[in-house]
C-alpha cells in the first residue's frame, strides 16, 4: 500500500528540524527568517509560514516578537542543585587555602581556562576599546594626567546615569561614585553600614571575592539558604533580620555567581520589604546584570526599592574592561562617609580610562558588544551543559542561569571537588572547587565552571577529561 503524499511545508518543517538535529542550527540560535526558507527551499512565504507554526507547535522553534524564530533550547536532562540548609548562629568567615591556589592557577595560559570567571580578550572589544583609550591619551593625555574629583569623572557617571534609566534607576551623576572595580565598591558599602564583628547574612554559595572583603573587615555571617532558579529564601531571610542579629545584607542583583540564579521581582520586594521593616541595609551586587539572555534586563534591587535602603554596586570587569578596574558605588544617605573612606585607602580612580571608557559608552560601541556576548556567552553554557550530561557521573546537578557566564556544578556525594581539583590541575585543567564558595567549608562535593573563554575544541576537551575524571572519583568512592 503506497504511503500518502505529504505537504509540501510538512517537507520543509522537516528539512528546518534536520538542521537542528545535526547541529547546524543550535539552540538558541536565530533559524533562517521566513523570506530565506521559503527562497532556499524555493516555496511560496505562506508555506513557509506553515512549516515554522508546526515546528514552534513540536517545540523545535519558539518565535521572538519583533525578533524572529529561533531554534527552542532542550530541556536539560539534569536536575538544578539542591537548596542547602545552614545554621542562622553568626559565624566567622573560614577562607580555604585553595583560594589563593585557585587564582594563582586561573592566570596560567597553560590550562584550560575553567577556573576564575573572567572573559576571555577575544570576546571583549579590546581593540576598539583600544583604539579610544590611545586617542584619548593622545589627545587629553595632559589633561589625564591627574588626580580624578572624588566622586570619578563627570563624564563616566553620566554615561551610568543614563544608562541605569534604562532598567528603572533614577540617579544623577551625583549619586555615583567611581571606584577601583565591584570589590572596592562593595568594601566601601560595606564600611559604610558596620562595623568590625557585626554579621552580614550573604547568600550561600556566594562570590569567594566577596568572602575576602568580610573576613578583611572582620565581620561574621549568616548563610542563606538560596536555591539555584529563585535564589535566597525570602522566609529565611525574614527570621535571621527579625532576630536583630544582622546588621546588613548583601545579595546579587541578578544572575547570581556562583549558582546563577535570579530572585523574582515579587521576592525582590518582599525581601525589601523585610530589609526596610528591621533597618537592615541592603547592598547588592549587580555585575552580571548586562549579561542576560532573555529580552529584558530583570530590575535591580534599587529599581525597586521605595525606602532608601539600597547600596548599588555595579563594574565592568564582567563584560568589557576586567583590567580597567572601573566600578561604581551608588550609596543614597553614606556617600559622604564612602568619599571619606574612598580618600583614605585608593585616593582615586585613574582618569584615563574613565575618559576613554565613558567615550566607548557614548558612541554605542557598548551596546553592539554586549548583544554579541550575550549570544556568545549563552552557547558557550548550552554546549557545557551537554558535555556535562554526557561524561560526568550520574546523580549530577548542574545550575540553568539566565545570564552570566558561570555554571555550578552539583556531583553526587561523597565526592571531593578538592581532591578533584589537585588531579585535574595535573591534567592541565583548572576549575574552581565548591569549599572556596562558603564562608564555612561547605559543597566539598560542588565545582564551579567558566564558560568566559567562550567555545572552542580545547574547552571541549578539557571538559570532557573532567567528566571523566569526576565519575572515575564517584565510581571509587562508592566502593
Amino acid at each position: 500500500m503506497s504511503q500518502p503524499s505529504r505537504f509540501r511545508y510538512e517537507e520543509v518543517a522537516d528539512f528546518v528540524a534536520g538542521l537542528a538535529g545535526r547541529g547546524a542550527l543550535r539552540p538558541g540560535m536565530r533559524a533562517p527568517s521566513l523570506r530565506e526558507i521559503s527562497t532556499q527551499q524555493r516555496t511560496s512565504l505562506s508555506t513557509a509560514v506553515q512549516a515554522y507554526r508546526l515546528l514552534e507547535d513540536r517545540g523545535i522553534l519558539e518565535v521572538r516578537p519583533q525578533s524572529g524564530y529561533y531554534v527552542a533550547k532542550a530541556s536539560p536532562a539534569l536536575p538544578v542543585p539542591t537548596t542547602t540548609r545552614h545554621s542562622i548562629r553568626p559565624a566567622k568567615v573560614e577562607l580555604s587555602g585553595l583560594m589563593l591556589d585557585l587564582l594563582e592557577h586561573a592566570s596560567d595560559d597553560s590550562l584550560v581556562p575553567l577556573g576564575c570567571a573572567i572573559p576571555n580578550q577575544r570576546l571583549l572589544s579590546s581593540s576598539k576599546l583600544d583604539l579610544v583609550l590611545a586617542r584619548t591619551a593622545r589627545v587629553k593625555g595632559g589633561q589625564c594626567n591627574t588626580y580624578s574629583p572624588p566622586r570619578g569623572e563627570v563624564s563616566l557617571r553620566l554615561e551610568i546615569a543614563r544608562r541605569a534609566l534604562r532598567y528603572g534607576q533614577a540617579l544623577s551623576p551625583d549619586d555615583i561614585a567611581i571606584t577601583c572595580g565591584c570589590t572596592e565598591a562593595l568594601a566601601l558599602a560595606l564600611g559604610a553600614v558596620t562595623e568590625p564583628g557585626d554579621t552580614v547574612a550573604i547568600e550561600s554559595p556566594t562570590y569567594f571575592g566577596l568572602l575576602q572583603v568580610l573576613r578583611a573587615k572582620r565581620l561574621k555571617v549568616v548563610e542563606l539558604p538560596t536555591d539555584a532558579v529563585t535564589g535566597v529564601d525570602v522566609d529565611a531571610l525574614g527570621d535571621i533580620v527579625a532576630s536583630g542579629k544582622v546588621r546588613a545584607c548583601v545579595l546579587a542583583s541578578s544572575f547570581s555567581n556562583p549558582l546563577g540564579c535570579t530572585m523574582p521581582e515579587e521576592n525582590k520586594r518582599a525581601a525589601l520589604r523585610l530589609l526596610a521593616k528591621h533597618g537592615v541595609p541592603l547592598i547588592e551586587d549587580d555585575v552580571y546584570g548586562d549579561v542576560h539572555f532573555g529580552e529584558e534586563r530583570p530590575l535591580p534591587f534599587s529599581a525597586l526599592d521605595t525606602h532608601d535602603n539600597v547600596i548599588y554596586c555595579g563594574s565592568f570587569s564582567k563584560t568589557l574592561a576586567p583590567g580597567y578596574r572601573i566600578g561604581w558605588i551608588s550609596t543614597g544617605r553614606y556617600m559622604a562617609r564612602v568619599l571619606e573612606t574612598k580618600f583614605a585607602t585608593s585616593l582615586a580612580t585613574p582618569v584615563l580610562t574613565q575618559v576613554a571608557l565613558a567615550t566607548f559608552l557614548s558612541n554605542g560601541d557598548y551596546d553592539r558588544h554586549l548583544r554579541r556576548i550575550r549570544r556568545e556567552f549563552a552557547d558557550t553554557l548550552e554546549r557545557m551543559t551537554r558535555v556535562i550530561e554526557q561524561t560526568f557521573p550520574p546523580g549530577t546537578k548542574v545550575s540553568r542561569p539566565e545570564g552570566n557566564f558561570v555554571l555550578w556544578v552539583e556531583l553526587p556525594e561523597p565526592a571531593d571537588t578538592r581532591l578533584l581539583f589537585a588531579e585535574a590541575l595535573e591534567k592541565g585543567i583548572c576549575f574552581a572547587p565548591g569549599v572556596v564558595f562558603s564562608a564555612s567549608g561547605k559543597y566539598a562535593h560542588c565545582l564551579r565552571l567558566s564558560g568566559g573563554h567562550g567555545w572552542d575544541t580545547r574547552i571541549d576537551k578539557g571538559l570532557r577529561t573532567l567528566g571523566a575524571m569526576a565519575r572515575k572519583a564517584s565510581k571509587a568512592g562508592v566502593r
